[in-house]
């Protein structure tokens, strides 16, 4: 086994699997109304390939955590035969999804069943109406029934990502997290980042850490967790004493890429070795050209080493990533 080091001695062992770029719901920092032109299927993994490539980072190249995102990974049709028989590579390997929950009420337990560990579920209002403005869609309660049937499944810890946008819920960090505290969910803020497809993000209208921290601090007592954050992307703190906990991930305003330890492998088979990059290694060819496991890992290796030290968006040549969020795999 050889591990996925870059050239400043960064491991990566979490890997972020995006198993489709579509989605069943149209938000507003992601895509535009009408949504947008999908991968062919021909282009996409399939479920064989998928599993394969997962197989040697996980034997050959030492990574120890599967993430399966999208898009939305639901709307995959052999979502839960891939974790099935990823699960069956390594019993130890942490096994998580990122979902919108739009179909996790359905899933969860065929999902569980299959060994998936646990969920994470983007949700960035409790207020049905902002969530229909942000979402563009009217399925609010369906992603509240998700959550639900994933606590009664056991996926668990059940973590909520949550986005505040400028005019939109920028008052309402306060809300969520008590709303989260109340279900024994534990809830994630993420600064919004340069991903959308619109290419409409600006930092000058990004609701910041330190803003959400003083909408907080007047409702809650926060202390900072007494446990090393790692290479985990969420600064953690104690609410009211504890235990429960709330996290930040301010990727724009407190970077963390000094302590990265996640690789990304796209639907249709493209390393991306950081969200901003981009530069990207084709591992599909390569597979569907008959190369061994063994090549495909040095393939995977050659692409870490070509990491940058850090996404540069503070550099003033900083341009955003042609793929969307949506086409990236969060």
């Amino acid at each position: 086994m050889q591990p996925l080091v870059d050239r400043y001695g960064r491991v990566a062992t979490d890997l972020r699997v995006s198993l489709t770029d579509r989605c069943n719901l149209r938000c507003s920092y992601c895509m535009p109304a009408e949504g947008l032109d999908w991968l062919p299927g021909e282009d996409q993994l399939t479920d064989d390939e998928v599993v394969r490539l997962i197989t040697v980072a996980v034997e050959r190249l030492g990574v120890r955590e599967v993430r399966f995102t999208g898009g939305e990974p639901l709307v995959r049709r052999g979502l839960v035969d891939i974790v099935r028989r990823v699960r069956a590579l390594d019993p130890e390997v942490e096994l998580s999804i990122t979902s919108n929950g739009i179909g996790l009420a359905r899933m969860a337990g065929a999902l569980a069943e299959a060994g998936l560990d646990r969920v994470n579920v983007s949700l960035d209002t409790v207020r049905s109406e902002v969530f229909q403005e942000i979402t563009r869609r009217d399925r609010f309660t369906d992603v509240v029934e998700g959550l639900a049937a994933a606590e009664e499944a056991g996926l668990r810890p059940i973590k909520v990502n949550g986005v505040l946008l400028r005019g939109v819920n920028d008052d309402q960090a306060p809300e969520l997290l008590r709303w989260c505290l109340e279900r024994g969910y534990q809830l994630r803020f993420i600064e919004q980042m340069p991903l959308d497809a619109q290419h409409g993000w600006s930092r000058d209208t990004m609701v910041t850490a330190d803003e959400i921290f003083a909408q907080l601090d007047r409702e809650f007592a926060l202390t900072p967790a007494t446990e090393p954050r790692g290479s985990a992307p969420a600064e953690l703190f104690l609410v009211d004493g504890g235990p429960a906990t709330v996290g930040v991930i301010a990727s724009v305003t407190r970077p963390f890429c000094g302590d990265c330890d996640r690789v990304r492998l796209t639907a249709d088979g493209q390393v991306r070795n950081c969200l901003f990059a981009r530069e990207e290694s084709d591992l599909r060819g390569a597979l569907r050209a008959g190369a061994s496991d063994a090549e495909l890992a040095e393939r995977w290796l050659v692409a870490m080493a070509g990491k940058a030290a850090g996404h540069g968006i503070d550099d003033p040549t900083f341009l955003q990533p042609d793929r969307p969020m949506s086409a990236i795999g969060g």
